[in-house]
């Protein structure tokens, strides 16, 4: 097993990560994700920092763009791919604040959005995790 924890993985890095743990994920649920397109990229764009309100660009590791399994209906037609979005520098800034493992991190951020790709809050997370 390689360690190359001396240098920041790069966004092929954190695709290959995040493939991985898509694959952890039970095939109940993944099967539901087929479609969901997961983009890594360095930060939010600008529009998306105005959304979101954020102070920062380091404020927001994952976004879920789409419209959540629990709103779709057969009879809409789709104008747009679902997607995750991962943003690299702020994940990375995560990881050096807090010494967790980066593969956890891409793991739980990505978890994360595809709970938003299934229509739950972030309170539901939150009350999941605290469960675990």
């Amino acid at each position: 097993m390689e360690q190359r924890r001396s240098v920041p993985p790069d966004a092929s890095d954190i695709e290959a990560m995040a493939r991985a743990a898509l694959k952890t994920i039970p095939e109940e649920l993944r099967r539901h994700v087929g479609n969901v397109v997961v983009r890594v990229e360095e930060f939010p764009d600008s529009a998306t920092e105005r959304e979101m309100e954020l102070e920062s660009p380091f404020g927001l590791l994952g976004l879920y763009r789409g419209v959540s399994m629990d709103r779709k209906s057969v009879h809409d037609v789709a104008d747009d791919l679902d997607m995750i979005f991962l943003y690299r520098r702020p994940m990375l800034d995560y990881w050096c604040e807090t010494g967790d493992d980066i593969g956890a991190v891409v793991r739980h951020v990505l978890i994360h959005e595809i709970g938003h790709h299934f229509g739950l809050s972030d309170e539901d997370m939150e009350r999941i995790e605290e469960k675990a």
